[in-house]
């Protein structure tokens, strides 16, 4: 069923947002449901196009079944608002990857937003996130990690890594754990910081110039929400996309 009322900036997952392009394009459609069945294994690329102005929000509900995978890859550089929200149900030994990077400059806000259920043991799941902005973007990472009572032997992380290329944008990083068994290991960091000028000054002593030294020592960064995605051509194009919205920005 279509979600009729329009979020607040009182809901936790909408705060950040920006609720004005939210109302524009409101009510979204339902969430687009994957069901991975017992032992099986599934892989989705999520690279939304937009312009400028464009709005773009994406809803995803995926259950796993005992044993099954899935990952998520996602590069969110897409128009004023990019909002990609998954919510995950583990089952006994499941596995949830997700390697999301988000590029962005000007006014974009751009999010993703989890919630990942561990509802039976044995289960394991792993979130890195990779964000570079310039000018007066936004980013956002809400990342809720749900271990219920008998979930025991789960073991979740999450990896959050911000870089500002500008003093004016602003990354968000909220990863979030809600323990109820006790038989877990779950582990979070976030960090929010600017290129390393050391780094940056060494690949310029070696004669690179400077706008091709921060698209490489940032092309490096990203990549690292890409790692886990075993296809190498679909890898390697996200990454060049990656690239060249990167190169936008400098």
């Amino acid at each position: 069923m279509t979600a009729l009322a329009l979020p607040t900036a009182r809901q936790e997952a909408w705060r950040y947002s920006d609720l004005e392009a939210v109302a524009a394009v409101w009510p979204v459609p339902p969430a687009e449901r994957i069901n991975v069945a017992a032992g099986e294994s599934a892989v989705r690329i999520v690279a939304p196009q937009a312009g400028a102005d464009g709005v773009v929000i994406a809803d995803y509900a995926v259950d796993i079944a005992a044993g099954g995978t899935c990952a998520f890859f996602i590069l969110n550089i897409a128009g004023r608002l990019g909002r990609i929200a998954i919510d995950v149900t583990l089952h006994d030994g499941a596995h949830f990857e997700l390697g999301g990077a988000i590029v962005g400059g000007a006014g974009q806000t751009l999010e993703i937003v989890t919630t990942v259920n561990h509802v039976e043991p044995n289960a394991t799941s792993n979130q890195v996130v990779r964000s570079v902005l310039a000018g007066t973007a936004t980013s956002s990472f809400l990342g809720k990690v749900a271990v219920a009572r008998d979930a025991q032997k789960t073991d979740a992380s999450q990896s959050v890594k911000a870089m500002l290329l500008d003093r004016t944008a602003t990354a968000n990083a909220k990863p979030e754990l809600e323990i109820f068994a006790d038989d877990v290991k779950c582990a979070h960091g976030a960090t929010v910081g600017e290129l390393d000028r050391q780094a940056l000054f060494y690949l310029e002593s070696r004669g690179l110039p400077p706008a091709e030294a921060k698209a490489l020592l940032l092309q490096a960064f990203v990549a690292g929400a890409f790692v886990a995605l075993e296809d190498d051509g679909a890898r390697a194009d996200l990454e060049a996309k990656a690239l060249a919205a990167l190169e936008a920005l400098l």
